[in-house]
């Protein structure tokens, strides 16, 4: 399968949310913000971008960036869940989403699509997280920077990392690889905002 198939089959599965009778098992963390390598650009735009538009993927984002929430995919109709995609945004970011209701430039997403792994407990059917198989990356660029890089375009730099080597990413033209499973989204600025209730402003106490 090439790395265009692998992408559609992994990603666009995100397009609609499973309904679950079962219970989905997640163990994820949600701290502060996240110190990794990448060389920064020399505006200071995102450590996560290189001077030529190269995204890095952020290898601590469990533990330092925000779990906006999961989504259980069944990439058959009609068959069981098979995949978990657990999206993640830098705590900066989530608060700017909330003060002004978009993402501020230089907002970092991460999307991690696990196998799904299912066992019956006490509880009932429970659905969880097995192996990372991919991650996808998007990164808000409200500049336009990179005009000449086909991996930048609608506001955003767009990655896909592979889990067989995540230092690479593979993916090669936003538009193809990345964008069309984000149509649906187009008028949320390409992202599925309604799957993260967390980016709601929370309601002050009474």
């Amino acid at each position: 399968m090439d790395n265009r198939a692998l992408h559609r089959r992994a990603i666009c599965g995100l397009i609609v949310a499973v309904p679950l009778a079962a219970i989905i098992s997640l163990g994820f963390s949600n701290p502060l913000p996240a110190d990794d390598p990448p060389t920064p650009k020399s505006d200071n735009f995102s450590k996560y971008v290189a001077n030529d538009g190269a995204i890095s993927l952020p290898e601590d984002y469990r533990e330092k960036f925000l779990h906006l929430g999961t989504w259980a995919v069944a990439t058959n109709s009609g068959m069981p869940v098979d995949e978990l995609h657990g999206v993640y945004a830098r705590p900066e970011d989530v608060q700017a989403y909330r003060r002004d209701g978009k993402f501020p430039d230089g907002a970092v997403l991460v999307k991690d699509v696990t196998s799904a792994g299912s066992d019956k407990l006490t509880t009932g059917n429970a659905t969880r997280a097995m192996d990372v198989k991919i991650w996808f990356v998007m990164i808000k660029d409200a500049k336009g920077r990179f005009p000449k890089n086909d991996l930048w375009g609608d506001g955003w730099g767009w990655a896909l990392f592979e889990a067989k080597d995540p230092k690479k990413n593979v993916a090669t033209d936003y538009k193809t690889d990345c964008k069309a499973c984000h149509i649906p989204a187009k008028k949320d600025d390409w992202v599925y905002v309604q799957g993260y209730s967390v980016l709601k402003k929370p309601i002050p106490p009474k």
